[in-house]
């Protein structure tokens, strides 16, 4: 059974349907407790994308929930991958697999997916997978990172030279995803395991902040408010407002508040025993 997490992680979240849309197909899900943060900005026809991110969403913090009662997942798989890193694979493709069916079943439905950020906590460390354009930043120390990669045409273009990341800001190209969920039977999640720090805060968010909002304001937005979450997650949420809110907008914050390393060695067997 995993340890509760509660009382190492803070974890806050807000959303807004933004100044344009007239209703919010975003999807998030939290859990402190088992330290899993799930956020998905769905897309498709009237309404379809709110199905497809609340399936992705809803079958992520399902099933998670559910295996890591079995489960520790810091331990190695047979693979030789963490079960963290097994189960986000897997939960992830499993969700795939439901938005393509339902998407191909139902015709109102029709062309229906999602984008995916998901982020598990563990041992003093992060597994994070993603696919499309939804991020995961770090604050750590000041220093504020994107740690996702997009999947995106833009980001092609930067990386083939084709863009720079100024011109890049201004392009048409910015919601043109090169993998997302349940568009095909099958979609590859990028996966990638991190070192977690006592005082890092964790910013899962839709493209509707990251395009309206410059890294250096949402920086900046962090650092001045990282005392107070909600009001951190709110401020951002109104910043991308302010700047337009041509999209839904969505973040999570997840603030590492103490050590929750796995116990080892002697002390380990002990604890077991009462259990």
């Amino acid at each position: 059974m995993i340890a509760n997490l509660g009382t190492a992680l803070e974890v806050v979240s807000a959303t807004d349907p933004g100044m344009v849309r007239s209703h919010n197909e975003d999807s998030m899900g939290t859990d402190a407790e088992i330290g899993l943060a799930v956020l998905a900005d769905g897309m498709g026809g009237y309404n379809a994308g709110e199905v497809a991110s609340g399936i992705a969403v809803a079958m992520l913090t399902t099933e998670m929930k559910q295996a890591l009662e079995s489960n520790e997942p810091h331990a190695i798989d047979p693979s030789g991958e963490t079960i963290a890193e097994k189960l986000v694979r897997e939960n992830s493709a499993k969700a795939n697999a439901a938005i393509y069916q339902t998407a191909k079943s139902q015709p109102q439905y029709s062309g229906m997916g999602t984008t995916l950020v998901v982020a598990l906590f563990f041992d003093n460390r992060m597994t994070v997978g993603h696919i499309g354009d939804s991020r995961l930043y770090r604050l750590r120390n000041d220093v504020f990172e994107q740690v996702t990669r997009d999947h995106s045409l833009l980001q092609e273009q930067i990386e083939s030279g084709m863009l720079t990341k100024e011109q890049a800001r201004f392009s048409q190209n910015k919601n043109l995803v090169t993998r997302a969920v349940g568009i095909d039977p099958e979609v590859e999640t990028e996966i990638h395991t991190y070192t977690v720090e006592r005082g890092d805060i964790y910013l899962l968010c839709s493209d509707g902040l990251s395009d309206m909002v410059e890294d250096e304001d949402i920086h900046s937005t962090l650092s001045t408010l990282q005392s107070n979450l909600p009001l951190a997650a709110k401020q951002l949420v109104q910043l991308a407002n302010d700047c337009g809110g041509r999209d839904n907008i969505s973040v999570i914050l997840v603030r590492i508040l103490e050590d929750f390393a796995v116990p080892t060695g002697w002390f380990a067997k002990f604890k077991a025993w009462f259990r």
